[in-house]
């Protein structure tokens, strides 16, 4: 049991988390960092499982801003979730752990298509499972199936990573007078309109009742640091 108290969380990580310092592609030394912490994370004794974006690679909604058809883009984006997976799932196994990629977008050849039942074995047998694919339906963001997994394989969390170190009323990159919050309600997320996560995903949670735990990714040992009650973050819902 960690100081926080959860035994099972969803950890979403953005594909450009994983380009680091470059505009795109994949960073393997971000990629290597993720992983460790992620492992680090596993043996507090958490289960977890991760929602990875492909947003490093194609991002389905900026692709159809520029004339491809949305349904083919967003499958593009969904192609690109799998490619993010399977580099954390090879970066993970390199340090010994045990960890699997599910795609909700069937590819037998490249790795395990998602099933519920199978992913809960997966993470009961300890191993880290990295989910792909979004939904496996077109128009819905990889924050839903962050919520939707969660919801899926009783998780206590879902743990948001961004670069900023919780929720601000404004950007605070742009407004230095912005105002962090320390705990939100998933109501007042929704009213407000925050950005932190699409409503879809806000709307998911509120009815399953899944906080949303808001914290930055920039340092290592991000995840682990806020299972273990130091990290500052933003708690939404719970």
């Amino acid at each position: 049991m960690t100081t926080a108290g959860y035994r099972r969380i969803i950890v979403k990580l953005s594909g450009e988390a994983l380009a680091g310092d470059m505009p795109h592609g994949i960073d393997q030394a971000t990629v290597d960092r993720f992983a460790a912490d992620l492992v680090a994370a596993r043996a507090l004794g958490v289960t977890l499982g991760v929602v990875v974006g492909g947003g490093n690679l194609l991002r389905g909604a900026t692709a159809a801003s520029h004339g491809a058809d949305r349904t083919v883009a967003d499958v593009m984006g969904m192609l690109a979730t799998v490619m993010n997976a399977l580099a954390l799932e090879s970066a993970i196994e390199r340090l010994g752990a045990s960890a699997r990629a599910m795609s909700a977008v069937e590819m037998p050849q490249v790795c395990e298509t998602y099933e519920r039942r199978a992913a809960r074995r997966h993470l009961a047998d300890g191993r880290i499972v990295l989910f792909a694919g979004g939904t496996g339906n077109p128009f819905f963001t990889t924050d839903t199936t962050a919520v939707l997994r969660a919801a899926e394989m009783g998780a206590d969390a879902v743990l948001k990573a961004t670069n900023v170190d919780g929720v601000y009323s404004a950007d605070p990159k742009r407004d230095p007078s912005a105002r962090r919050y320390d705990r939100l309600s998933l109501d007042e997320a929704i009213e407000r309109r925050l950005g932190v996560m699409d409503l879809t995903a806000f709307s998911l949670a509120r009815d399953h009742r899944i906080p949303i735990i808001v914290f930055s990714i920039r340092e290592p040992g991000a995840v682990e640091s806020v299972l273990s009650g130091r990290g500052r973050a933003t708690i939404v819902g719970g």
